[in-house]
């Protein structure tokens, strides 16, 4: 199967965060720029290319501000992210998101489009992460459960488990490094199908630190990462106020990642 048409939907994941280019709108790249690219190489050409998420948003606002413009567009492939941000909130009602990205998938999948899902990454034994682990569980079942009833294809996130390597995530610790978005990119091509001719990224030695640097990078990552993004839980700011997608509409992959 070849396609012509790939609208990704969502948050920061598929935006790109994490992956800066200052030439790129946004100035990020991300995992979709790099998996457009390379389909686009493997079925030699004719692909085009529109990135509708942006950074910040839960999964509500994604299915009222995302899915009818992406499907005015008509893809034949579509990606979509969606609950990490709603997971993360103090409170959550799990059984409304989740109804609701049934319905989101419901109407992709009718609209004849190739639909590719992504259950969320395993947190892992992170002390910052351990209070919501068992909502990231239960919303992986769930949409492993949403993408086997619709027929989607599912990019099984959690258990990537190069993901494990600390090179693979940004400083922030939040979103994927450029290697990270790298390793998505050809998760999402293999999880297609698609002989592609993309590698991991090669990764550098991690430079030893002793305890007192350790204590000081844990202070530093406080005050520049978790300090401002619990300020805006509290005040409900997001930091993708004021953004707009990086490709709204279908853009030729010879004038957007390509």
């Amino acid at each position: 199967m070849t396609f012509a048409r790939y609208v990704a939907l969502g948050d920061s994941f598929t935006e790109g965060v994490g992956d800066d280019d200052p030439a790129l709108p946004n100035g990020v790249r991300g995992w979709a720029d790099r998996f457009a690219a390379a389909l686009d190489r493997a079925q030699g050409g004719g692909l085009s290319y529109a990135n509708l998420a942006i950074r910040g948003r839960k999964l509500m606002p994604i299915a009222a501000e995302q899915l009818e413009p992406a499907l005015a567009l008509r893809p034949d492939l579509v990606t979509i992210y969606a609950g990490a941000n709603d997971i993360m909130r103090p409170k959550v009602d799990l059984d409304a998101i989740l109804a609701e990205y049934d319905r989101v998938i419901a109407r992709l999948v009718a609209s004849g489009a190739r639909v590719v899902m992504f259950t969320p990454a395993d947190p892992g034994g992170s002390r910052i992460y351990a209070v919501v682990r068992a909502r990231f569980v239960r919303y992986r079942d769930a949409v492993r459960e949403i993408a086997e009833r619709h027929g989607a294809t599912l990019v099984d996130y959690w258990n990537l488990t190069d993901y494990r390597d600390a090179r693979l995530w940004d400083t922030d610790r939040m979103h994927m490094s450029p290697a990270g978005h790298q390793r998505m990119a050809i998760a999402v091509l293999d999880a297609l199908g698609v002989d592609h001719d993309l590698e991991p990224l090669v990764l550098a030695d991690p430079s030893p630190m002793t305890a007192l640097e350790r204590v000081k990078a844990q202070l530093q990552w406080a005050v520049e990462y978790l300090g401002p993004w619990i300020k805006r839980r509290v005040t409900g700011r997001s930091s993708g106020d004021g953004l707009d997608p990086r490709y709204r509409e279908l853009t030729p992959l010879s004038e957007s990642a390509a």
